[in-house]
């Protein structure tokens, strides 16, 4: 069956296994942790594992699944990074007759009618719950609930615009900023342009949004530059690929639908030559090789700086030729 959220929160306690998946990873994950808490696991009867161990560790699995806890209480297993390779395996547990662990299974961004989303879908005690990146209204409306339930009494339009257009590719991002900026200006409890600016994730705001609308503008060293200082800066690889998926998403709405998306000032020039320049077939093929990038990064154990370099670089070349090929 499918899940929305009132569901996950009505019937996680009565569930055999769960399927969270979708591209938002930090939703993916608060919903994890809520589970947890909801249904009170303990430590010690938490198992979690990850999918590319699922066939060395098949016997542990089903074992730490199908056991009785020896302290007393309820037992989870979560098993993370689950693609549909893996639901066969996954299958033969959460049916499996001794079963008495719920079980949470996590996966990215997975294909309608693909083997995982087909089982938890169509299962029976089993459902699909889906973790999509925010758009600018369920984004607009996750920081008003959030700030005004930690006592912010306004938000100033410039500074709501600022954060719906920086924010909203990742849940965990997005309230790990908000928490901040409600400490940052409890005394005046009123959020500005300026405190959001000056609040913004370490991945810094205005090189983060240099890298990415430079990048499908087609402004190679400007794209390379701002790569470089948000390395400098410590940034994850694996957050800027699911910053990237998720501005060719927002690409990819605003060429097919025509929705163009609030944007800040400074970045609305390059995102409207992006729309103009990127045909729907080429941002579909960098969204399915995104995906791919993510999986390298996880998976391959070559280093992420080295593999994001060269995507960015090719993509940014791409995007220069087509804007070449449009003005010609």
């Amino acid at each position: 069956m499918k899940w929305k959220d009132a569901d996950f929160n009505n019937g996680i306690a009565t569930i055999r296994a769960v399927l969270i998946y979708g591209p938002d990873a930090g939703q993916v994950d608060e919903y994890c942790d809520r589970a947890v808490e909801k249904l009170a696991i303990e430590r010690d009867n938490l198992f979690t594992i990850d999918a590319d161990d699922l066939r060395e560790k098949q016997d542990a699995l089903f074992a730490e699944s199908c056991s009785p806890s020896m302290f007393g209480g309820r037992k989870m297993v979560i098993i993370s990074h689950a693609g549909d390779s893996d639901a066969r395996l996954v299958s033969e547990l959460v049916t499996h007759a001794s079963l008495c662990a719920t079980v949470i299974v996590c996966g990215g961004d997975l294909r309608a009618g693909g083997g995982l989303r087909a089982l938890f879908e169509g299962g029976d005690n089993i459902a699909a719950l889906a973790c999509y990146t925010d758009d600018a209204r369920t984004l607009g409306a996750l920081i008003q609930r959030e700030l005004f339930a930690a006592g912010i009494t306004q938000i100033k339009p410039d500074a709501m615009t600022y954060m719906t257009t920086h924010l909203g590719g990742d849940r965990g991002i997005t309230r790990g900023f908000l928490t901040k900026i409600a400490l940052y200006v409890d005394d005046k409890k009123t959020v500005d342009i300026e405190d959001v600016e000056k609040c913004l994730p370490d991945t810094a705001a205005a090189d983060t949004d240099e890298f990415l609308y430079s990048l499908t503008a087609g402004y190679i060293q400007q794209t390379l530059t701002a790569l470089d200082r948000l390395l400098y800066d410590n940034a994850e690889p694996n957050m800027l690929v699911r910053m990237l998926d998720g501005h060719f998403k927002k690409l990819l709405v605003a060429v097919v639908d025509g929705q163009m998306p609030r944007l800040f000032w400074k970045v609305a020039d390059k995102f409207n030559m992006a729309v103009k320049i990127w045909p729907e077939s080429e941002i579909s093929g960098v969204l399915v090789r995104l995906n791919e990038l993510e999986r390298q990064l996880r998976t391959t154990g070559m280093p992420g700086e080295i593999l994001l370099r060269d995507f960015a670089l090719k993509l940014a070349v791409r995007a220069a030729k087509l804007s070449l090929r449009r003005r010609n």
